[in-house]
């Protein structure tokens, strides 16, 4: 009987051992389950967070971004520019286009003329420095979002004169003119005379350019000038400087009778006597000039003399004998 009873207390002993074990088992496998559960809805909630990130992420825009507009020449930064009326055609374009002439208001510099002194020597001259406002209006309209430089167009142009080139320039006149003062107005008489003496023995090599009052100056006092008649509004008035206009109407006459390119020229409010109607150049500092272009293939010289004796202004065009 003893035995009977120990091997069913054993055997319940074991059964229930064995559910115990069965429950902790399938619990276990619940509780992993959950783990695992829990573990891949994180994950999904992750994948979920960074698909709505980069869906947040920002588009860079042009408008939104700093350029650094560059020189051409050096790479140097010029000005920073933040084109904030991008994607309005007709403002942003009206900006650029200001933006651009008001750096090239300190950039452009006019050619300075080589002039031959009287050893036959070639004395000064400097390049011509020009922002090609064009140019940089196109590359401002194409901006992106990947380039922030933008190159502002600079061009440098010296003077086209070698002491080769301009060996016996003076041999031989392509054209020249003169005209006439009264040898008695002598305030006047000495504005012409300075101007002329200004523009005498300038050098033009091929393709340079030429700007009356770049190359005559400012008229003051200071520098000689007197107070003589000149017109405004059809008017005779006094100002200092009066009679160089007849000093860039005689040059006029001369270098279209050479065949050199006029590039700037504009008329008096009225008739002047010195030369016939339609054939004259006036100029004033800070307004109308007087400009043109050397575009033979080789280089000429300015010869002005005023004569205050005789009152005969002549300005004539020479170049080299083998050059013709």
């Amino acid at each position: 009987m003893k035995k009977v009873l120990g091997a069913l207390l054993l055997g319940a002993t074991i059964v229930s051992a064995f559910i115990a074990y069965s429950m902790y088992t399938n619990h276990s496998a619940k509780q992993t389950a959950a783990i695992e559960q829990k573990q891949a809805a994180k994950k999904a909630e992750k994948k979920t967070e960074k698909k709505t990130e980069k869906k947040k992420k920002p588009v860079l825009k042009v408008e939104d971004l700093t350029y650094q507009l560059k020189d051409s020449r050096t790479g140097q930064v010029m000005k920073e520019f933040k084109p904030v009326h991008y994607k309005d055609k007709d403002i942003y374009d009206q900006e650029i286009k200001q933006l651009a002439s008001e750096l090239a208001k300190g950039i452009d510099t006019p050619m300075q003329n080589i002039k031959m002194d009287a050893n036959g020597s070639l004395t000064g001259g400097s390049k011509q420095i020009i922002l090609k406002e064009a140019e940089l209006v196109k590359n401002l309209q194409n901006l992106n979002t990947k380039q922030l430089d933008v190159k502002v167009p600079i061009y440098e142009t010296a003077p086209n004169v070698t002491a080769a080139s301009a060996q016996g320039i003076a041999d031989v006149s392509l054209a020249s003119y003169s005209t006439r003062f009264r040898p008695s107005d002598t305030s006047r008489n000495r504005n012409v005379q300075l101007s002329a003496e200004a523009i005498n023995n300038v050098v033009l090599g091929p393709g340079d350019s030429f700007s009356y009052n770049q190359t005559v100056g400012e008229r003051t006092a200071e520098r000689g000038y007197q107070p003589a008649p000149e017109i405004i509004n059809k008017q005779l008035v006094m100002g200092i400087g009066g009679g160089i206009c007849q000093t860039s109407s005689t040059l006029f006459n001369a270098i279209d009778g050479a065949g050199l390119q006029v590039t700037a020229r504009s008329h008096h409010s009225k008739h002047v006597g010195y030369v016939p109607a339609g054939r004259d150049a006036t100029v004033s500092w800070g307004g109308p000039d007087f400009k043109f272009t050397n575009n033979k293939d080789y280089p000429v010289i300015i010869k002005a003399y005023a004569n205050v004796n005789t009152g005969v202004l002549t300005v004539d065009v020479r170049t080299s004998q083998r050059s013709i």
